[in-house]
This record gives C-alpha cells, structure tokens and sequence, in this order.
C-alpha cells in the first residue's frame, strides 16, 4: 500500500476497534479463512483504504488476533493458577473461572485458534507454547499445595486437557447443571475433599446457589490443612 493512501485520513466512525472486533468475529465464527480485508469491509462497509489507516495489512491483522488472543486467555489462566488460594480446591475453583466466564477466558476463540492452527506452522508452534505455559502454571499451583514431583504434572495436565476437551464434548450442558457436579469435579482432580465454606463462597461470587452438600464421596477422610508452601 502506498505511503499516499496511508496518509487519507481516516473515514469518520470507523474504528480500529471496529476493524478488529470484526476480524475477532468472523475468526470466531467462521475460521481465519475468511478473516479477509474484502469480507471486513462488507461486514463494516468501509473502503479499504480506512483498514490500511489501521493496519500495514492482512499480515499485521491476524498477528494482532494472535496477541490478543495470547494476552487474554493465556494470560487469564495464568493469573488465576498463580492466584492466592487458602488450599488446592479453592485453587482449583479460581482456575475453574475460566471455563464459566467467557469475559475472562473465551473459550470459542481459543477453539478458533486451534483450527487455525492446523494449518499454519507457526500459529501451531504458538498453541503448543501456549498449552505448555498453561500446563507449567497449573503444576506449579499444584506444587504449591504439597503434591509431589511427577504426580502435580500429571495433575495440572487432567486439570488442564479436560477443560479443553469438556467444551467440545459437552457443548449442550448448562453452567448450572456443570456447576451441581463441582463437589465431586474437584475431589477427582485434587484427590481432596473441599470444604463447604469454599464452595458456598464460589458459588456466591459467581451468582450460583450453593450445590448439594452431599456427593458421592461423602465418605471421604475429611480434608487435611493444605497451606500452600
């Protein structure tokens, strides 16, 4: 694009914002395959030359898509494993943030980048960065609570790929029928109890009532003090 159609100002009420919500949208939607400048400037509307004011070009796009991708699921997930937490279910309960609450993490997007990444080396080296960050992040938390070499990998790994897959397996269930498992999710994936308090605390700071005090390992020993280290 030439330096003289850079410099065109800019068309009035077309946003960089606008430009990239509308690539996020139809990256989401339809796949990369169809995050195009011709198909943007159908959806807004706007001339090319508005897209160049903002953009160097497709190029520059999608790698901007990359970095906010990166930045806000990446980033959210890591947040929360390294989140205080008084034992490893509460721990858990922040991680599981993610998976209920698209403001924080967006599932859809991450789904959208793995089908990019199919079919691009590079954004394929990206994903499997980012699965690895996230992976160490959550064997830290685990660490953090007592579990031993080798069993807080394999750990952080079960915690981290069922949360990958549920979303494409259980795509019909609702938050409040996932949520009435949350006693017994975070006994199988801690292998301890988690108290009352925690949950009811949980389910109040995201609007649910409190699941059912009983669960199918209501036999369990109860839980024993689990101060991070």
């Amino acid at each position: 694009m030439s330096d003289r159609l850079r410099r065109q100002p800019r068309e009035e009420g077309t946003s960089r914002e606008d430009w990239f919500h509308a690539a996020l949208q139809l990256l989401i939607a339809d796949g990369i395959e169809r995050v195009k400048v011709l198909s943007l400037t159908q959806r807004l509307g706007a001339s090319r030359s508005s897209f160049y004011w903002f953009f160097k070009n497709r190029d520059d796009l999608l790698a901007q898509l990359l970095e906010h991708w990166r930045q806000k699921n990446t980033g959210a997930l890591l947040a929360r494993a390294r989140r205080s937490a008084p034992s490893i279910t509460a721990a858990v309960m922040n991680v599981f943030e993610c998976a209920i609450d698209e403001a924080v993490f967006d599932v859809r997007l991450d789904t959208a980048i793995r089908d990019w990444a199919r079919n691009d080396a590079a954004v394929d080296a990206a994903m499997r960065a980012a699965d690895a960050e996230r992976i160490e992040a959550l064997r830290q938390m685990f660490t953090r609570y007592g579990y031993p070499p080798g069993e807080d990998f394999i750990r952080a790994r079960v915690l981290y790929l069922t949360q990958v897959g549920y979303h494409l397996v259980e795509r019909d269930e609702d938050l409040q029928t996932r949520f009435g498992y949350l006693p017994d999710y975070l006994f199988v994936l801690t292998g301890r109890p988690a108290p009352q308090a925690e949950i009811d605390e949980f389910a109040a700071r995201r609007g649910f009532p409190p699941p059912s005090a009983g669960s199918t390992h209501a036999g369990a020993p109860a839980a024993a003090k689990q101060e991070p280290r």
